[in-house]
């Protein structure tokens, strides 16, 4: 097996949990007394326990975590939030909507390494596939639930645009 290969991989996607643990606890924090609060901190509780699940894996398969990823990871989280959103000072619904969208990107993402690594269990036995298993479903649902959570959005911050545009063409 190439573990260079696999090491690089790994990494990369050690990157993006980084990244992805600080954007789901920055959207469970700013949402935590809204009805998808509660939601949003079991899925950012989740995406630590699964960052440090495939740190775990790392170690099993014998692959160093390169700080230079992690620290790449927490960087381009905090770098995210400069992006302009249409208001100066506050956040806009247009805010949370996208984080949504990036959240919801980034598991799916995570639900790739699950299944990749379900491939390569087949020819690993350092792997167990049933915990892998697991942690592909527990992303399926992550992501169903963010869908649920991004339509919900995408109706409320987008309505007012659509309702102005049948406006001005009819």
């Amino acid at each position: 097996m190439h573990t260079d290969k696999l090491g690089i991989y790994l990494n990369d996607h050690l990157m993006g949990a980084t990244f992805g643990v600080g954007i789901a606890r920055r959207i469970a924090r700013q949402n935590r007394h809204s009805v998808r609060g509660p939601d949003l901190q079991r899925i950012a509780e989740e995406i630590a326990e699964d960052r440090e699940a495939l740190l775990g894996l790392m170690g099993t398969l014998g692959v160093p975590a390169r700080r230079y990823k992690i620290y790449g990871g927490w960087a381009a989280e905090r770098l995210g939030r400069l992006k302009p959103n249409g208001a100066l000072y506050r956040r806009s619904g247009l805010s949370t909507f996208i984080e949504l969208e990036t959240l919801r990107l980034g598991i799916e993402g995570k639900s790739l390494i699950w299944g990749t690594l379900l491939v390569v269990a087949s020819h690993d036995p350092r792997l167990d596939t049933s915990r892998l298993g697991e942690l592909l479903e527990r992303a399926r649902r992550q992501i169903a639930t963010l869908e649920t959570m991004r339509r919900s959005a995408a109706e409320v911050i987008f309505a007012d645009d659509v309702r102005d545009t049948s406006a001005d063409s009819g």
